[in-house]
Order: structure tokens, then C-alpha cells, then sequence
């Protein structure tokens, strides 16, 4: 087999330690490699490249489409970027792979057959990143959602779950407060799931769900989520599983793919040879498997839970019960490496030799609806009126094809016939609606009016109804 080129990251933190225990292992395990070393992280944006990655980096993860990556350090303040966010979505890395297993009763845990998977959306949702302050006291962060994005990943949850002989898929959303966001996400998943009659399938709302793999993660197998409540359980879920230091991440795409641990860069621990490897070597194992590497992957994997059984722990998961020896770093990547060839005794051991990469899914364009317009919010900032003295100067400036309809205050109607007990801040949303279709021109004509009139519009946003379906929701009051 010639050695496949990777592009390999060291990190900032604790990174260079558990990379360095990381190669190591692979080495050993007879991995066939062909490394490209690039630099990326906290000296990259100290040097005042705000993206935190260099031009010659790129190159090499296009060229090489592998990511093996350690932790990184995002300076706090000024312009940064996240750089794994900004890597997620430039090579189109859609689905974040975490799996959450229990090793009791060899790593302490209060769930001993816990084995779940978070299948992450990994591109959109509010880690869009698109914020903007509209008035003193208000700032708003848009959360997208796309029907392409939610077929890609719940697909592929259900691809994952079949492949790997899991027998249910959970779908976590908030849609009986995000109707049309967290409400495509959840349509999308039953129309999908009716292709895989085979998998159990359920849904729940994110709170109650969360509670739920809190306290009872066994009764979970594939969870499939979007991206801000992937990130969040999966790290609950690596915690209570054992510890956040053991979990890897794959991230997948139509092309490139991105390893690394769950964790982040510890700076707190940094040089000190006491970070946990797992994490990172776990990520690798996944990349091995990415690469049709099954049997390294299984020999490395196996030899792993062997030196957790035979009590060979770092300090994270260290317990007087169960250990037998603390170790560090490197004398860790060691252990696992002096037990290669073997098999764990007790855990159940590992096999990855007849597992395949999954194809993406490719999802069909969406067949363009009759889009008619209907209508606008307009939104302004004003201190100086309350609702109703807002409501009745800003009626004169509505026409007949767009009378002005309800103001809110944060999504809470106060005019007409609002509450006194309502706080209400400098940001106004103000809908003119008619009942029927209207011209572009007289949203536009609207606009110069209140502009005229003296009144402060910070955003606009027009309201459509899509095949005759409202597409923008109702306010209630």
C-alpha cells in the first residue's frame, strides 16, 4: 500500500504533546502515511492573519483532502475567526461524527453501557456567523437553516446508523418555538425516514431531550441535531460517558475530511505531559477508517482498550478503584503502543475491517415555488415613544396596499392592545401587510415615507408567501 498524504496541524495547548503521542501510535501500528506538516493557530493570528490558516495551508488540505488536526488557541477579542468553523465551511465538512462510549468499569461513569453517536449538522444554523448590532440595546444573530443542509445530514445519520448496525435514530429540534427553522429540520427528517423503515426513529425537543440523554443516555443510539445543539450535547454527552479528553471528532465532506478531538487547546495544561491522547487518537482512528486503513485502525483501537483495562490511565481519568498507573503523554502513547496485537479481555473488542466510507448524498434542488410578495416588517429604533404613540404615527405613513398590521418588541405584540407590563427596548418591528399581493415599488415607496418622516429603519425584511403558504411567522395577541 502506498502511504496516503495527510495534512497534519500540531496545534497550540496542549496540541504539539498529544499529536507528537498521536504519530506515534500510528507509526507503530504500521499506519501508511505520507504527512504535510502546516502550521495554523494562536502564532498565525498573533501575526496578524485574522483567519488564524496561511495560503500554503490551504493548498496543502486541498491537495491532500485529510485533516489530521490538534487542538487550537482563538485569541479572545478583536477579529478572530474561528478557525475550525471557518475550515468546517470552506471544504464543505457537513457532518461532525461524535461518538460518546462508556468504558466502565474502567473509566468511572455513572452510565456504564452508554454508546451514542451525535451526528452534527455542521455548516449552517447560527454558526452561520452572520450578527449585527441594530440599535444601542439590540443585537441579533440569523439562524439558517436549508433544506439541502438538513437532507445532507439526516441522510447521512441514517446511512451511518445502518452501516454500523444502530437501530435508532433520534432527531433533537426546538420547533414548537422555531416553526419554520427547527420545524424544516424535523419535516425533513420524517420525510427521510420513511426510506429507512429498517431504523427506529423519534423525535424530541431539544430541552426535554437533553434532560433525557443526561440522565438516561442508554436509551439513545444515533442522534441526529443541528449545529448549536450538536456542539453543546456532544460535549455533555463525552463527559458523562467518562470524560470530554476521550472523545473523537470526524468531520466529513463531498471531498476533504477533518480528525481531531472534541476538546480544546487546554492551555492551562500545556507542557506539562499530562494530556490525555485519547481524544486526537481516536479522531485518528476515524481518519484511518476514512482512508480504507480498517486494519490499523482496529489494531490501534484494540490495543487502546487493552491499556485502559490493564489500568494504564492519565490524570484525567486516573481513580484509586480503577487505575493502576498514572501516567503522562507520552509514556501513555507508549503503553498503547507495547500492547498492539492484543486484544481487550473484558470491553468489547472493536472491528472496523468490513466497514466502508459513506457516499454523501447528494440532495436534488427544491422546484421553485410561486413566490408572492405580501408585505414587509420594518424594523426601527426609537426611544423615544412607546408603542402607542409609535402605532399611531406610523399608521399615516401605511397606504391601503400596506396598512400597518402589529408592532412587537423582541416577538412580543405591543400595539395594537399590548400589555403596560411589557418591557420593551429600542428595537421595533413594525409589519405592514396587505391581504393580497403587492409591487416591490410599494414596499420601497413605504420605506421613503417613514425615511422622510424622520423615523430610523435599521433592517427590513419582506414577507412572502410561498405556493400560497405564509413564509414568515405569525404574531400572536
Amino acid at each position: 500500500m502506498s502511504p496516503t498524504p495527510i495534512t497534519v496541524a500540531y496545534g497550540d495547548g496542549i496540541g504539539p504533546e498529544i499529536m507528537t503521542a498521536t504519530l506515534h501510535i500510528l507509526q507503530a501500528a504500521g499506519a501508511q502515511l505520507a504527512p504535510e506538516v502546516i502550521e495554523i493557530g494562536e502564532q498565525v493570528y498573533l501575526r496578524g492573519n485574522s483567519a488564524g490558516i496561511e495560503p500554503a495551508a490551504w493548498e496543502s488540505l486541498r491537495r491532500t483532502r485529510v485533516f489530521l488536526k490538534a487542538p487550537i488557541t482563538t485569541p479572545q477579542g478583536g477579529g478572530y475567526k474561528s478557525l475550525n468553523v471557518t475550515t468546517r465551511k470552506a471544504l464543505g465538512l457537513f457532518a461532525n461524527i461524535r461518538p460518546c462510549v462508556a468504558y466502565a468499569p474502567f473509566v468511572e461513569t455513572r452510565h456504564p453501557n452508554m454508546d451514542v453517536v451525535i451526528i452534527r449538522e455542521n455548516e449552517e444554523d447560527l454558526y452561520a456567523g452572520i450578527e449585527h448590532r441594530q440599535t444601542d440595546e439590540v443585537y441579533q444573530c440569523l439562524k439558517l437553516i436549508t433544506r439541502p443542509g438538513c437532507e445532507k445530514i439526516i441522510r447521512y445519520a441514517f446511512d451511518f446508523a445502518r452501516q454500523h448496525s444502530r437501530k435508532k435514530v433520534s432527531c433533537f429540534v426546538k420547533d414548537n418555538i422555531m416553526k419554520f427553522t427547527d420545524g424544516l429540520f424535523h419535516k425533513v427528517f420524517n420525510e427521510v425516514g420513511v426510506d429507512y423503515p429498517d431504523i427506529e426513529q423519534e423525535t424530541w425537543i431539544v430541552d426535554i431531550g437533553a434532560a433525557k440523554l443526561a440522565d438516561t443516555p442508554e436509551a439513545f443510539d444515533v442522534i441526529v441535531l443541528p449545529n448549536l445543539y450538536g456542539d453543546i450535547l456532544s460535549d455533555v454527552a463525552a463527559q458523562i460517558a467518562g470524560s470530554v479528553g476521550m472523545a473523537g471528532s470526524a468531520n466529513i465532506g463531498d471531498q476533504c475530511a477533518m480528525f481531531e478531538a472534541i476538546h480544546g487547546s487546554a492551555p492551562r495544561r500545556a507542557g506539562q505531559d499530562i494530556a490525555n491522547p485519547s481524544g486526537l487518537l481516536h479522531g485518528a482512528i476515524q481518519m484511518l477508517t476514512h482512508i480504507g486503513q480498517h486494519e490499523v485502525a482496529e489494531r490501534i483501537h484494540n490495543a487502546w482498550l487493552r491499556t485502559l483495562e490493564e489500568g494504564i490511565h492519565t490524570y484525567d481519568i486516573y481513580s484509586a478503584a480503577h487505575s493502576r498507573e498514572k501516567v503522562g503523554t507520552q509514556a501513555f502513547a507508549k503503553a498503547v503502543i507495547a500492547r498492539l496485537g492484543k486484544r481487550p479481555e473484558m470491553l468489547e473488542p472493536v472491528r472496523y475491517a468490513s466497514s466502508n466510507t459513506i457516499k454523501p448524498w447528494q440532495p436534488k434542488r427544491a422546484d421553485p415555488a410561486v413566490k408572492v410578495l405580501v408585505g414587509v416588517d420594518i424594523f426601527l429604533q426609537s426611544r423615544e415613544n412607546g408603542p402607542d404613540m409609535l402605532g399611531a404615527r406610523l399608521r399615516e405613513y401605511g397606504s391601503a396596499q400596506l396598512p400597518l398590521q402589529v408592532i412587537t418588541n423582541r416577538g412580543v405584540k405591543v400595539w395594537p392592545n399590548g400589555f403596560p407590563e411589557t418591557f420593551c427596548v429600542d428595537h421595533w418591528r413594525c409589519r405592514f401587510k396587505s391581504e393580497q399581493a403587492v409591487e416591490f415599488s410599494d414596499v420601497l415607496a413605504l420605506q421613503e415615507r417613514l425615511h422622510h418622516a424622520g423615523f430610523d429603519v435599521v433592517k427590513t425584511e419582506n414577507l412572502y408567501t410561498f405556493d400560497g403558504e405564509p413564509g414568515y411567522a405569525a404574531v400572536h395577541g
